[in-house]
């Protein structure tokens, strides 16, 4: 019986991780020296998976051994988290039942968890058109946004095409230390502009604003030159040049990559194409490999990883929500960036956060209080309404032109990740998550359930309002739970 309990079925885990490495059942079993049924059987749970064939998966594929068994905890955590939903709430389901469900059908395990989500995301987005004051048409930035949340903001194609530019311009390095050699700032400049030349015929100039008129880039087709303004900065320049090649170089993998999902509009459809580039972008400047072994030698510190790779602060923070390949992953993170009036500009997550698609965020959350203490990194641990726990770091950021006079403008970014992650961040050391208390948040006002808030700015929609004048209560609304 002790054997039994120890057999191995992890099939629906085991195709995911074949597709992520682009192979075959026919390639995997060539690969492992079974045959192609074999393989089949084991991703259908008819076959465990054995032990010494986990070894020859986990060497061949350089895998680490804990993706075989993350996937069934996430499903077993989302499961368990559906079951204090209060639709469950007369079936006497417990956990027993999750494991056994999970033990007997993993894939109908994880069948039930997507519906689950995807019910959950339903009632969100239902609440969130009646707080916009009913239905509208399709909004074409929340298409682009939804698009990348659906891949967790992880696209292995365009970052292979990215670590391959890196090496071709000289900045993907090495991992260790000989990965700090690579080229960035003035050189990767140099490097950017002996391509532009040789492979498009086209010169690379900086010119001042005023030649610009108000543009950051422009492709001068008459001239055959690209224009990168001065009023950026270094980084800004580099980052916007090496967008450009992306879309000289890489518009048929944009192209193949967006099409391959469903769009309301063609502007929602353009817009995550845009946002597909901005993506390769920084997969040349942050090349995979270089880029994380940077994160275990820096310890996530983002000012110093900003320095080696000659990047800004929050084009560090971008990249990081990124780093999902299944044998190199980074800490899953979330990404916020809201002005002084709390407009949320733009939001990322590696499928850890749930963002609300509409409203500003919680004005309990210290990415709020960032504006008080610029450029300083401020950390904060929070808890939402389902006692999910997050440690967050927010720091102002700055856009616009250099100069005097100039427009600029000021915003806040949150980077923020599963309290289980913190301590592999500096940020964490030194302070006591076991006995200090989180702070309590919520997604936004109209989503928050929370009772007693005295920073409520509206309503919950799921609950009754109590309207009583003879009585004012320290919260600026009461609300019934039934």
């Amino acid at each position: 019986m002790a054997a039994e309990s120890r057999r191995l079925f992890i099939g629906p885990r085991l195709r995911r991780i074949r597709r992520e490495l682009g192979l075959t059942q026919a390639q995997m079993a060539a690969d492992m020296e079974v045959s192609a049924s074999y393989i089949t059987l084991i991703e259908r749970n008819q076959r465990p998976l054995p032990a010494d064939l986990l070894l020859r998966l986990a060497e061949t594929y350089t895998l680490d051994l804990s993706v075989f068994s993350s996937g069934e905890n996430e499903t077993f955590a989302q499961l368990e988290a559906a079951l204090v939903d209060p639709i469950f709430s007369e079936l006497s389901v417990g956990r027993e039942d999750v494991r056994d469900l999970l033990s007997a059908n993993p894939a109908m395990g994880e069948a039930v968890a997507a519906l689950y989500q995807s019910y959950r995301a339903s009632q969100s987005a239902v609440m969130e058109a009646r707080a916009a004051g009913g239905s509208s048409p399709a909004d074409p930035l929340e298409e682009a946004r939804e698009f990348i949340a659906a891949a967790h903001n992880y696209f292995p194609a365009l970052d292979e095409a990215g670590e391959e530019t890196a090496r071709a311009l000289g900045a993907a390095g090495g991992s260790g230390p000989a990965g700090r050699a690579g080229p960035s700032g003035g050189g990767l400049m140099e490097a950017l502009s002996e391509r532009f030349k040789k492979r498009h015929a086209l010169t690379l100039r900086i010119l001042p604003a005023d030649i610009m008129v108000g543009a950051y880039r422009r492709h001068d087709r008459h001239r055959a030159q690209i224009a990168i303004s001065e009023a950026l900065d270094q980084a800004s320049r580099v980052f916007q040049a090496v967008l450009q090649l992306i879309l000289l170089e890489q518009g048929k993998a944009l192209d193949d990559t967006v099409n391959a999902a469903a769009f309301d509009s063609d502007a929602g459809r353009r817009l995550a194409r845009a946002a597909l580039a901005n993506y390769a972008a920084g997969a040349v400047i942050f090349p995979y490999e270089r880029f994380h072994a940077s994160l275990g030698d820096l310890k996530y510190d983002i000012e110093a990883i900003s320095r080696r790779f000659g990047a800004s602060f929050e084009q560090v923070c971008h990249r990081l929500t990124t780093m999902q390949r299944p044998d190199r992953s980074g800490i899953p993170f979330f990404f916020l960036r809201i002005d002084a009036a709390g407009n949320v500009s733009k939001r990322f997550s590696a499928g850890v956060f749930p963002f609300a698609r509409y409203g500003g965020s919680c004005p309990l959350w210290n990415i709020h209080e960032a504006f008080r203490t610029p450029h300083k990194i401020i950390s904060q641990t929070v808890q939402l309404p389902d006692g999910e726990t997050y440690f967050s770091l927010a720091r102002t950021v700055h856009g616009g032109e250099a100069g005097f006079g100039a427009p600029k403008a000021e915003r806040a970014v949150a980077l923020g990740c599963e309290i289980k992650h913190a301590r592999q961040l500096i940020y964490a050391e030194g302070l006591d998550f076991e006995t200090a208390a989180p702070t309590p948040i919520g997604v936004t006002c109209r989503l928050c359930p929370r009772p007693g808030c005295a920073a409520r700015a509206h309503p919950p929609l799921e609950r009754r309002l109590i309207i009583d004048e003879h009585r004012r209560m320290a919260t600026p609304f009461s609300f019934a739970f039934d």
